[in-house]
């Protein structure tokens, strides 16, 4: 009997082994891309099947926290690769040093601009808008403009600049539609505004409960309630400044000792399998689009009369005046 006890027992002492034999790669990233329902559950079960590794997701905040928590830990920190940035913030990212250089450098891409990054890959894009009820707000707004005139009662849920990138993307799509006027812009449509969460997730369950009429989301949400949900009662407001466009990235660390492991996911992650897994888990247009294309329900969504965006040394060279406008408006 000890024998057959000893013999289990280096049975698991082996098979332990080598599960800890399997190299690890640790990818910084936001809550709603680790939740059951977003797509790393799908990503990480994809690409362990192709390298022999262990993908471990590690939630770090939303993408400005992100940013935030490589630079309180620096060349020490346990990421391998960081997903979840944006081209508002990565001029900001490259300054640190705590980044190298993709190798190679994507191609063949499906995002709506050049692409000539060599330190991050885009996986995503998108365009912020306002997301309403269309079974309960009667008088949606076409504008900011006509946002800041309706009616008393109207309120918004928006996030906070200083942690999320969807906050820091309505900030730069008022200072890019509204260069001159930002300032203004902020301190009347601030009695709109409910509240300021942390995070994308939280804003938009308030806006689920009931809590606000509209909320600061993306042109693509609607998808989801319409394929997930057969829901199509959430609607993305058409505004006629244009929409300011997202596209989300990923990047390798410097100090990373698995480099040709973080090379091979970022490698991976423009793959169609990892592609195909984005508009019906991120609800995002993929960077480059899957071979069986779109869901059905992205046919429904608006198209911006115009798409807004500046570069990203441009939009670090204007964040701080339009943070300084965003912050005294809301004090008032």
């Amino acid at each position: 009997m000890k024998s057959l006890i000893l013999a289990a027992g280096l049975s698991v002492a082996a098979t332990a082994g080598l599960a800890q034999d399997k190299p690890v790669l640790t990818v910084y990233t936001y809550d709603s891309f680790v939740t059951e329902w977003g797509p790393g559950p799908l990503v990480e079960k994809a690409f362990e099947e192709t390298c022999n590794c262990d993908l471990q997701l590690v939630n770090a905040g939303d993408g400005a926290s992100l940013l935030s928590r490589l630079q309180l830990e620096g060349a020490r920190t346990e990421a391998d690769i960081v997903l979840g940035l944006d081209t508002n913030i990565t001029a900001r990212a490259k300054a640190t040093g705590l980044f190298a250089k993709l190798s190679p450098p994507p191609s063949g891409l499906d995002v709506p601009v050049d692409w000539t990054d060599d330190t991050f890959a885009p996986y995503d894009w998108g365009y912020f808008a306002f997301v309403y009820d269309n079974t309960k707000l009667e008088n949606v707004p076409g504008s900011f403009k006509e946002l800041i005139e309706a009616d008393d009662n109207l309120k918004i849920v928006i996030q906070d600049p200083r942690s999320s990138t969807p906050g820091l993307g309505l900030l730069m799509w008022v200072k890019t539609a509204y260069p001159n006027k930002a300032d203004q812009i902020w301190e009347a449509l601030s009695p709109r505004i409910l509240t300021v969460t942390k995070g994308w997730s939280e804003a938009y369950g308030m806006f689920l409960e009931g809590e606000a009429d509209m909320v600061l989301s993306y042109t693509t949400s609607p998808a989801y309630h319409i394929v997930a949900e057969g829901d199509d009662t959430k609607s993305a407001a058409s505004f006629e400044e244009g929409h300011y466009m997202q596209i989300e990235v990923a990047g390798k660390l410097a100090a990373t000792d698995q480099p040709e492991l973080a090379d091979a996911f970022l490698a991976f992650m423009t793959s169609d399998a990892f592609q195909s897994i984005i508009p019906t888990t991120n609800w995002m247009y993929p960077a480059k689009f899957p071979a069986d294309g779109l869901p059905e329900g992205f046919n429904t969504l608006i198209t911006p009369v115009d798409s807004l965006i500046v570069s990203d040394v441009d939009a670090e060279n204007i964040r701080e005046e339009a943070l300084a406008e965003w912050l005294t408006a809301l004090s008032k």
